[in-house]
């Protein structure tokens, strides 16, 4: 039959135990305190320290998640503003996409059509420039970048996009 487990504890606290009775009671006190300071040190790095850092960090996170709630809300807005717009004919489209790339891009930029995708060839455009256009080009021309092949430049007038990006365009009817 096995020794129950405090059974098989009991030599050990029976040694501490007359340990224990053999110090000087200033000896038990300064033992007693230091026990309670590694107990209450115990108590605060396990219990309240992470609580009291969560709350001092909830406003700030709270602040971030509403701005990440408004971000999503505003592009929400933004999905549904697109699915209610009607569709463009293909020709339509593709005025639009020429008209956009034209205006913003200049002569920076070159499209060349091949059924369904347009290729838009890239030189040297400015990065804000570009960004303006892939948005004209999602709202006006309701066309989405395919594929995209950029190098980046760094050039005295800025950052510059050269390479090529392939739009969608739909149908034809």
């Amino acid at each position: 039959m096995m020794p129950s487990n405090t059974q098989a504890r009991s030599p050990w606290l029976g040694a501490l135990q007359t340990r224990w009775g053999q110090l000087a009671p200033r000896e038990r006190a300064l033992l007693g305190m230091a026990a309670l300071l590694v107990g209450a040190t115990l108590l605060w790095q396990l219990l309240l320290a992470p609580a009291l850092q969560t709350l001092r960090s909830a406003d700030a996170q709270r602040k971030s998640l509403d701005a990440q709630l408004q971000h999503m809300r505003t592009m929400q807005s933004q999905a549904k503003a697109l699915q209610q717009q009607a569709p463009l004919s293909y020709a339509d489209a593709l005025r639009a996409l020429q008209q956009a790339t034209k205006q913003t891009l200049g002569a920076t930029a070159q499209v060349t059509v091949v059924a369904e995708r347009a290729n838009i060839s890239l030189q040297a455009s400015s990065a804000d420039a570009l960004a303006q256009w892939l948005a004209q080009a999602r709202l006006n021309a309701r066309s989405a970048p395919l594929e995209a092949r950029l190098t980046q430049t760094i050039a005295p007038t800025g950052v510059t996009w050269t390479g090529t990006v392939v739009m969608s365009l739909p149908q034809r009817q």
